[in-house]
């Protein structure tokens, strides 16, 4: 039995190197840097300079008001800085406020990074047939059917050749999103998006709690670099404040094989790898992909389920043989 123990003792040391692993994936300890060319911070002085505004859009010197509680207003800011930066992870802190009771606001704000900018349209005052990336902060269910709670946050990786489908709240074409609570809150919200080695994480601070919620992470992203960071807001027959206090962006200290570096990432198209087509995400309630790639802590489980199943094995196989044993010594 001492060469059980032994292999009992293997598989318990590497069960806690395992769990070092998957702690250092979720926990990131990367070193980050903040990249003040494409950040937006109070009181704005790189409005103007490093910062482009459109439409209804005003800048005091405590936030940046995309649209005012009013009807049919649109407005952005962008950054007119291409960012270069392979991973990366942008802060965003918002509010969203104004006088309309509940289902009686509107539309939302979004978040981009695009390979164009300023180019007004329907989508949030954006353009519908973008390439890059886009997160939705939508307060307002066009969709009578849908079963969502409002608001929502949801992304979008395009390439321009799908629209956002603005009637259904862009349901066909999300990668996945999560209900959260962030209107006329009595205190800070933020957001942040993260993009690192391929996955997209967007994650919500909206409870007071000064804490990171997942609300979204997918792994198979490809974005390439040189594209632009902006924020965008409309309203339509429904009105809100929606207003940006700060978009700061960090570098992700990662590294990246030879391959990758000498990769001209400009170049890259920007696409998801799924196990299923956005559109098969019509009939999930939920709003997320059932078939995304497994996340650090599903592995983990996975692989704690596989190694208590070896260690199941090995003690009824190690008693069977016992047994075994005892019953021919007493045939002698």
């Amino acid at each position: 039995m001492s060469g059980f123990k032994t292999f009992l003792s293997s598989i318990f040391i590497f069960f806690l190197v395992d769990c070092c692993l998957v702690g250092c994936d979720i926990t990131d300890g990367n070193t980050e840097h903040l990249k003040r060319e494409h950040s937006l911070t109070k009181p704005y002085q790189g409005v103007g300079n490093q910062w482009d505004f459109w439409g209804s859009t005003l800048v005091t010197s405590s936030y940046v008001r995309l649209t005012p509680d009013e009807r049919s207003k649109q407005g952005s800011i962008w950054n007119t800085v291409p960012c270069y930066l392979k991973d990366w992870e942008m802060h965003v802190q918002f509010k969203v406020h104004g006088s309309g009771k509940k289902n009686l606001h509107g539309d939302g704000i979004a978040l981009w990074y695009t390979k164009d900018r300023l180019h007004p349209g329907p989508v949030f005052s954006n353009n519908a047939h973008f390439h890059g990336l886009a997160v939705f902060i939508d307060t307002y269910s066009n969709d009578d059917s849908t079963d969502r709670s409002f608001p929502y946050i949801s992304a979008m990786v395009n390439n321009g050749t799908v629209s956002y489908d603005h009637g259904k709240d862009g349901r066909s074409s999300e990668l996945g999103g999560c209900s959260a609570d962030i209107r006329n809150r009595d205190f800070d919200t933020y957001l942040a998006i993260r993009y690192s080695r391929g996955r997209l994480t967007v994650m919500v601070d909206v409870d007071d709690k000064n804490e990171w919620k997942e609300c979204i992470d997918i792994g198979g992203v490809r974005l390439p670099t040189g594209y632009f960071f902006g924020a965008s807001a409309a309203t339509g027959d429904l009105s809100d404040n929606h207003d940006v206090i700060s978009m700061k962006l960090y570098q992700l200290m990662v590294d990246h094989s030879p391959e990758e570096e000498n990769l001209d990432w400009t170049k890259i198209e920007p696409s998801v790898s799924l196990f299923k087509s956005p559109k098969d995400n019509i009939d999930d309630p939920t709003g997320n992909f059932r078939g995304t790639p497994l996340t650090g802590w599903k592995v983990f489980l996975l692989l704690l389920c596989a190694l208590l199943g070896i260690v199941v094995c090995a003690v009824v196989g190690a008693v069977v043989f016992q047994k075994r044993q005892e019953r021919n010594k007493r045939f002698y």
